[in-house]
Formats: C-alpha cells, sequence, structure tokens
C-alpha cells in the first residue's frame, strides 16, 4: 500500500472512531452540510412551576420535570442550563471553561408576566408561560429573544431566537472556504468531520456572534449544527442544554468576552512567525533513504536561497522517527532554526525530546487520541509538556481541535492539494476563524500534494500576510521548499518571505495583542467595519486585513488581473505603487502580475519593521527599528510591543512598549508631517538600550526641511548618500509616488524625540 494510501486510510478509520464515539455520547452525528433533524418526538419546556435564587448570583426555574439555571458569571456575561431530568451534568468539566474570579452583583424581580434577572449591565426576562428567554441591555435595548422554549428530544437540544431584519452571524470556528463573510441565511456544522478540502469544517468550534452584539457558545463536548435562517435554530446532540451568553456592543468585545472565559490565544515565539518547514527524514519512501540530520543540508538551502527559515520538523511523515536528535537540535540552531517533531509515537516521550531541543510539536489525533476532549487534551499537554521542560514558550499545530485549543496552539486546515481552487478557498478561511478567537490558523503553501510553481508563488504571497505559515515536503512529486522551482519564481518567494520578517515587529505586535484581547492579527473586513454592509458580504469574501492596516486581495486565478477588490471607508494606498483610493469603493482591472499581491495601506498606518534581515537573530544591540508612515490628515498612534522573544518573561512582565504618534499635514492648521517617537516603557533581557530610527513617509510632496528635536538634519542628494550616512534624510519623488526617507543616529530608548517634516 502506498504511504498516500496508508495516510487515507488511517485518517479514515480515525474519522470513524471518532464519529462513533460522538455517536455514543451524544446521537447520531449529522452530515457536513445538512440541516437540523426532523425528529419523530421532540419536547418543548412548558410553563414555570418554581423559581428561587440558589446563590447570589445564579437562579434556578422548574417547568414540571424540566429544571432549568441561569448563572452570572460577570455584568455582560452569563450562562444559562436547562435539565429536561432535572438533573444538570457538564461533560466538559473544567477542560474549556477557565476560572472567572466572583461573580458580580445581580438582582431579581417578579414583573407578572416574566422574572427578570439583572445586573448593572444587562437584563435576562424569564417568561413564565411558556419558559421563554430574552436578553437585554441596561437601557432597555433587546438583544436576543427566544420565539419558543428550548426544545429536546433523546439526542439533541434546539433553540430558537428571531432573526433581526439586518442581523449577520460568524464564528463556528474554522469553516473551510466560508465564514469572514456573514452566515446569514446559511447552515453550519461545528464538529469533526475530516474533510479538509472546501465545504470541511476541521477546528470547529461551538460558538457563533451576531451583529446585534452578542455571542453565544455552547459548552460541550458534542457536534452542533447552527442554522442563521429565520428564526435561527441552534441544535447541540446532547440531552441537555448548556450555553454562555456574551452582551458586547462590538464583535470585538463579544470575542473578547468568550477568550476571557475560554481562555486567551497564546503568544506564540518569535520564530512560530517565521516560515517553518517540515518532512520526514529517516527512510521516506517518496524521497529515497534519508537521516534525520538530513535536514541540516535543505536549511542550508534556505540559507544559501537568502530566504527565512524559523523551525523545521524532521519527522513529519507517518511511521518516520528520528536519530540523533541533540545534534539535529544543535545543527539547526546553528543556523537559526528551532527543532519541531511531530507525535508520530504520541506524547509519552516528549519530555526527553524537548530536553533534546524540541521547540514545536505537530499532533496529529490519530496518535495524540481520539474525538473532540483527547484532541484538546493533546493541545494542552503538548504544550505544556515544552513549557515544563524548558525556558520556551509552547508551541503545538493541529488539525483537529475545539473550543479553548485557542490557548495552546495553532489551528491547522490539514492536507490538501495544490492549486488555484485551493488559494480561493482558504482566503475566507482564516480570517472567519478569527471570529471565533482563533487567532493562528493556517494551511500549508501550495498544499502538500500536486501544485505547480505558480501556485506556489501565489499562495506564499499572501501567506505572508497569515502570522503562521510551513511549507510541507515529502508528498508531492517533487519538493516544496521556495527556491525549489528556480527563477522567477525564487526571487519573488525571496521577496515575499523577506518582506515577511521585515513586518514581524508589526505581526508580533498584533499576536500580543490578540493574548490580552482575544482578537487574532487576521480579520476579515466586517470585524473592522461591523457597520458597513458590504463588508459582511460576498463583495469582501476573498479579501482579509491583517492587522488594522493591511487590506490584502489574493489572486486566486491563473490570472494576472485582479477584479472586485472592495475597500472600505477611508484612504487606501497602494503598497507597490503609492497610488491612493478613496473609499468606500470598488477596484476592477488592477494590474497583479505574477510578482505582484494586491495590497493596500490605510491611512493613518504607523507600520513598524525590522530591515534587512533574514532571520529574527539576526537582530544585534545596534540595529535599527524602522517605521513605515502613511500620515493621514489627523492624528494616528500605533504602539510597538518587544520582549525576547521566545521565554515566557513576558507574563512576569518582562516586556516593553514604544507608541509613534503621528500628526499629519492640517492637524495642527499648517503642512508639517510631526512624528513624537515617545520612550520605551519596561524592560527585557536584550533590550536595546539605544538604537538609531529609519522612518519612510508616504507624503507625495517633499518637504522643505527635517528637524529631530529641533536641530535640522542634513539633506542628502541621492540613495547612495543616504546609506552611507549616519543620520539625514533625502525625498525620492519616483518612489511610490513620492517617499521621504529620514534616519537618525542611535538615540536612547528611555527617551523619547521628534521628528518634524516641515513644508
Amino acid at each position: 500500500m502506498t504511504t498516500r494510501r496508508l495516510r487515507r486510510r488511517l485518517r479514515a478509520v480515525v474519522a470513524g472512531t471518532l464519529l462513533g464515539l460522538a455517536a455514543a455520547a451524544a446521537g447520531p452525528a449529522g452530515s457536513a452540510h445538512a440541516g437540523p433533524p426532523d425528529p419523530p418526538e421532540r419536547t418543548t419546556v412548558g410553563d414555570v412551576t418554581g423559581f428561587e435564587a440558589e446563590s447570589s448570583a445564579a437562579y434556578r426555574l422548574t417547568a414540571g420535570r424540566a429544571a432549568a439555571r441561569v448563572t452570572f458569571v460577570s455584568p455582560d456575561t452569563f450562562r444559562v442550563e436547562l435539565a429536561p431530568d432535572g438533573t444538570f451534568t457538564d461533560p466538559t468539566g473544567k477542560d474549556i471553561v477557565l476560572p472567572q474570579g466572583a461573580p458580580p452583583r445581580t438582582r431579581w424581580k417578579e414583573k407578572g408576566d416574566r422574572y427578570e434577572l439583572s445586573t448593572s449591565a444587562v437584563t435576562l426576562r424569564a417568561y413564565k408561560a411558556p419558559l421563554r428567554f430574552a436578553l437585554y441591555r441596561a437601557d432597555g435595548t433587546r438583544v436576543w429573544s427566544e420565539t419558543k422554549g428550548l426544545t429536546w428530544d433523546k439526542d439533541s437540544t434546539t433553540q430558537t431566537l428571531a432573526r433581526g431584519a439586518d442581523e449577520q452571524f460568524y464564528g463556528a470556528g474554522m469553516q473551510n472556504g466560508r465564514g469572514n463573510t456573514s452566515h446569514r441565511g446559511k447552515t453550519v456544522e461545528a464538529g469533526v468531520d475530516y474533510n479538509w478540502d472546501d465545504g470541511g469544517h476541521p477546528n470547529s468550534v461551538p460558538f457563533y456572534l451576531s451583529s446585534a452584539g452578542y455571542g453565544v457558545f455552547r459548552n460541550t463536548y458534542a457536534p452542533g449544527t447552527y442554522a442563521f435562517t429565520d428564526p435561527v435554530t441552534t441544535t447541540e446532540k446532547e440531552h441537555r442544554f448548556d450555553a454562555y451568553y456574551f452582551a458586547g456592543r462590538t464583535p470585538k468585545e463579544v470575542i473578547g468576552q468568550y477568550t476571557k472565559l475560554t481562555g486567551r490565544p497564546f503568544l506564540p515565539p518569535l520564530y512560530g512567525l517565521e516560515i517553518g518547514d517540515s518532512d520526514c527524514y529517516l527512510h521516506n519512501k517518496n524521497r529515497g533513504e534519508r537521516h534525520t540530520l538530513d535536514a541540516l543540508k535543505v536549511a542550508d538551502g534556505y540559507k544559501a536561497a537568502d530566504m527565512p527559515l524559523g523551525w523545521m520538523l524532521v519527522n513529519d511523515g507517518y511511521g518516520c522517527g528520528y536519530e540523533n536528535l541533540g545534534e539535529a537540535d544543535k545543527g539547526l540552531g546553528d543556523r537559526k532554526a528551532a527543532m519541531g517533531l511531530w507525535t508520530e509515537d504520541g506524547l509519552t516521550k516528549l519530555a526527553d525530546q524537548v530536553k533534546s531541543g524540541q521547540r514545536v510539536a505537530k499532533l496529529d489525533v490519530a496518535w495524540v487520541g481520539d474525538g473532540y476532549k483527547f484532541a484538546l487534551d493533546g493541545c494542552k499537554d503538548a504544550y505544556k509538556g515544552i513549557e515544563d521542560n524548558s525556558d520556551a514558550r509552547g508551541f503545538t499545530w493541529a488539525p483537529e481541535s475545539w473550543s479553548g485549543a485557542q490557548r495552546c496552539g495553532v489551528q491547522w486546515s490539514g492536507d490538501q492539494k495544490g492549486s488555484w481552487d485551493y488559494i480561493r478557498w482558504q482566503i475566507p478561511t482564516y480570517a472567519g476563524a478569527t471570529m471565533s478567537g482563533l487567532a493562528y490558523t493556517t494551511g500549508d503553501v501550495d498544499g502538500i500534494f500536486a501544485g505547480s510553481p505558480k501556485t506556489y508563488v501565489r499562495d506564499l504571497q499572501w501567506k505572508t500576510f497569515l502570522p503562521s505559515v510551513m511549507t510541507m515536503d515529502g508528498w508531492a512529486p517533487s519538493d516544496k521548499q521556495p527556491w525549489r522551482y528556480g527563477d522567477p519564481y525564487t526571487s519573488i518567494n525571496r521577496k515575499y518571505l523577506k518582506l515577511k520578517e521585515a513586518l514581524l515587529p508589526y505581526m508580533y505586535t498584533y499576536a500580543a495583542q490578540a493574548a490580552h484581547t482575544g482578537v487574532g492579527p487576521v480579520r476579515p473586513l466586517a470585524l473592522e467595519y461591523p457597520h458597513d454592509a458590504k463588508a459582511a458580504s460576498d463583495a469582501a469574501k476573498y479579501e482579509f486585513l491583517a492587522g488594522e492596516y493591511f487590506l490584502v486581495a489574493p489572486v486566486y486565478e491563473d490570472k494576472e488581473v485582479r477584479d472586485g477588490i472592495y475597500l472600505p471607508r477611508g484612504t487606501w494606498t497602494d503598497y507597490w505603487t503609492g497610488r491612493t483610493y478613496e473609499g468606500p469603493t470598488v477596484v476592477n482591472g488592477y494590474r497583479a502580475p505574477l510578482d505582484t499581491l494586491p495590497l493596500f495601506v490605510k491611512s493613518g498606518a504607523n507600520v513598524p519593521m525590522w530591515p534587512g534581515i533574514r532571520s529574527y537573530r539576526d537582530r544585534t544591540a545596534a540595529s535599527p527599528l524602522a517605521w513605515d508612515v502613511y500620515p493621514s490628515k489627523g492624528k494616528s498612534s500605533f504602539t510597538l510591543y518587544e520582549d525576547d522573544g521566545v521565554t515566557r518573561a513576558h507574563r512576569a512582565g518582562a516586556y516593553a512598549q514604544q507608541t509613534l504618534t503621528v500628526r499629519g499635514p492640517g492637524e495642527r492648521g499648517d503642512g508639517d508631517t510631526t512624528l513624537h517617537v515617545g520612550a520605551s516603557k519596561g524592560e527585557f533581557r536584550g533590550k536595546q538600550t539605544e538604537r538609531p530610527y529609519e522612518f519612510t513617509v508616504h507624503m507625495g510632496a517633499g518637504p522643505d526641511a527635517v528637524t529631530l528635536d529641533g536641530c535640522v538634519l542634513p539633506r542628502l542628494e541621492s540613495p547612495e548618500a543616504f546609506a552611507s550616512a549616519s543620520q539625514g534624510w533625502w525625498y525620492d519623488a519616483d518612489d511610490r509616488g513620492g517617499v521621504a526617507h529620514v534616519k537618525t543616529a542611535a538615540l536612547p530608548t528611555d527617551r523619547g524625540f521628534t521628528v518634524v517634516l516641515e513644508d
């Protein structure tokens, strides 16, 4: 049997085991696309027959034999449970929901036809006849309401909610081919299906959010079906109902509340934001006789091609072992890469492997265990195993996971074939997953099967703007490293990998924000523009935002023209040409030859960069910090986050932040552009005590003079003179519509300074 056929058979066996376990625990699993089943006998909860306050923040209602319980977690988060037989259960235990501290102050009162259970932020109405729930804000605004009471049969429970006239829905985790535009009118599944192609739902999550200002997390290990029709029906395949509700004014607030409950996304090490490489290097049937140390030759290939490399999995193949692990780790370290392993033989050897240098763990349910809980436990155990046996941060990859996995790993979409269609359906997948608190989702560059030089280039281009990405070798007919196809493909791939490397400070800052807010770096337009109807529609399906400022519109056809690029409100600058567009608008006929990714930057962007590096480990105490500045007419700012990039010291406060504030021309009534770099606040091991700064300021017309803290900087007349000077400025009218280049000598990081480009 071929390796590929064996892999498929193993996947099918595991899938069957998973579905069998799910069925045993929670009834028969539904198909990937079918709506809720139509069971022969279904019960709807009846009239309230009893009410009591169990505690200062928990209330119990009975309706005949059935019982419901409402528990407030915070002023805007609460839990509703229903037990058809009156006995509450919780199969998830302490697996997913984290301790939340003291409950809020609540109050209750009876008002004729209902009980009102309130915090300072919300009121949950529990209507008596029959028992139905409706949520209101403190100002009396309705958030959601049930159109009928909770219903159940022996295998499932369903909630039915009214749908607003313009209400939009997002979430349910990684939904392949969809997710960054609204689920309104559609049905999505949350559960393991092992369909890793378009229409599948690996790494799905039993959580969704609404533009009406709320989110729902079903606290369960059972698969679910969410029909965002009219009315909205959400069904879980278990004989109990258990849901947490979040009332937030914006999608970001709702995601924040959900991840506060189930765990914030982890902060990856810096090498985790560089490209990874994966293959089997011990007796690889597809590549002939090899040994683990042969991985070092591939790492040398990255260096010879002048391409970044962050980490390598040296045993990624079914039945693939390893040898000389310590020597392999040292060799990779010498080549500025971290070593990872695939859990081919489970986690029992993890401690020894980590002590030998392992810093990345790629998980497979087949070897960690079967089912949602086992997959989640595998993620947590591997993450903890890395941290228990080293000073590094846990860093894992998983093809199937569940709520809570955002706090321990990257969610990976599985095995696919490189093609134009592969590029197309991935675009909405990863940005959409951010709406479920999954901050790091990704797929292999050009898949692991098939592929071509062109699809590799186009896929790598846009994945430059995903936080985590890897190329997986050994399964396709030929090797899949980014230099293998030769020029012009190698040169283009190098260009984008180096751009990814230069943007590490920007992406790492958003990763740090995700660890505090739950909102990931890669975002659908609807997240930043929740009141823009087009952002929720198919007009924005094949584009996304990287952070708040980069809009990425990948080319997903064998064409050199991209149509239908939607730019929301604001001024947008073409990253390559400097041409500006006023949004909202649709750009058609965008020229995108093979080396050009359609990429736009929003006015007001202040983008921190590390110029001219192949690895973050190339940085020294004297390395410059560069800022790419797109002034708006008013004031804008960006706060850079820095720490040691590898250890867990940041969790104890070992990090620093530094803010660049830009006042654009006209903000003070003159034509000057002012850049104020504040003092770097905070300390960590290896922090630069001083450093030079570079600025590229996109301004159309050149300044008359440039000053640093009031002192005039020398004007230089050529790029060569600028490169050789310790400080100064020059204006290049031919650079992307006109760019002023400014550089300073090394300046202390504990003091701020101001650069003024005078009109």
